[in-house]
């Protein structure tokens, strides 16, 4: 199928995706990649235009969650190494090997994630700070962020809260962390793939800078419970379909 022309479709899917990573911590990477596969392109180059964009929008994001103070610096120092060591090899195992592998166990662990999150958000469990294991988590988020096109959000933050961190602070610092993972999988990518359709990334783009500090002051704003709930939803709906594509493909 021949890519669409008209640019203004591209920033319009930006300022979308970007509005409900920001406010959630997730879904960007999803909603874009689901777009522009439904588009015809292909899983890599797929996930390589996706990243070379949010190079721009999770910066803009990060930006915006440190100045309306939504970044734990433990949370973020403890996740950002083993994220970055993880989307590098997420990346280079795109390129290189069949991505598809690990999708239905992500998706199945993440389906049991999300039913986690509604339960915590449905019966106001008491929060609580998480700094311990960000280690393999960070790792193996950026890791099937950068093989499948997306994820890191629903990984990282539906893991966060599930485990009862607090809602503000989860995301801003996953945002926060995600400039880092997209720039280190935008750069293997870079070299391995090379980068084309340069106007559905500026597209990309220039929604998503546009719309992230809308994303980043909402997420202050809010009652966590309802949110939690919301976030709990997503993943479930993100995981479900991820599963039906991939069993019911033929």
């Amino acid at each position: 199928m021949e890519l669409p022309t008209d640019f203004l479709s591209y920033v319009a899917i930006g300022i979308a995706a970007q509005l409900i990573d920001g406010a959630l911590g997730m879904a960007y990477g999803v909603i874009a990649s689901s777009l522009l596969l439904g588009l015809g392109l292909p899983p890599a180059v797929t996930s390589a235009t996706v990243h070379a964009a949010e190079c721009f929008t999770t910066g803009t994001s990060a930006l915006s969650h440190r100045a309306f103070g939504n970044i734990d610096r433990a949370l973020f120092r403890g996740l950002l190494l083993p994220a970055v060591l993880g989307a590098g090899t997420g990346a280079w195992l795109l390129a290189s090997l069949d991505g598809d592998l690990l999708k239905p166990w992500v998706a199945s662990y993440l389906l049991v994630l999300g039913v986690v999150i509604v339960a915590k958000g449905l019966r106001r469990a008491p929060t609580r700070r998480v700094t311990s294991r960000l280690a393999p988590l960070g790792y193996f988020g950026g890791l099937i962020d950068a093989a499948g096109g997306g994820g890191w959000g629903a990984m990282v933050s539906g893991n966060l809260l599930a485990r009862g961190n607090e809602f503000r602070l989860t995301v801003g610092s996953v945002n926060a962390v995600e400039f880092f993972v997209t720039l280190t999988a935008s750069i293997v990518f870079l070299l391995t793939l090379g980068l084309t359709h340069w106007s559905v990334i500026v597209g990309l783009a220039v929604g998503g800078i546009a719309a992230a500090p809308f994303g980043a002051w909402f997420v202050g704003r809010v009652r966590p419970q309802p949110m939690l709930v919301a976030v709990g939803l997503v993943v479930i709906a993100l995981s479900v379909r991820t599963l039906v594509l991939h069993f019911g493909a033929p």
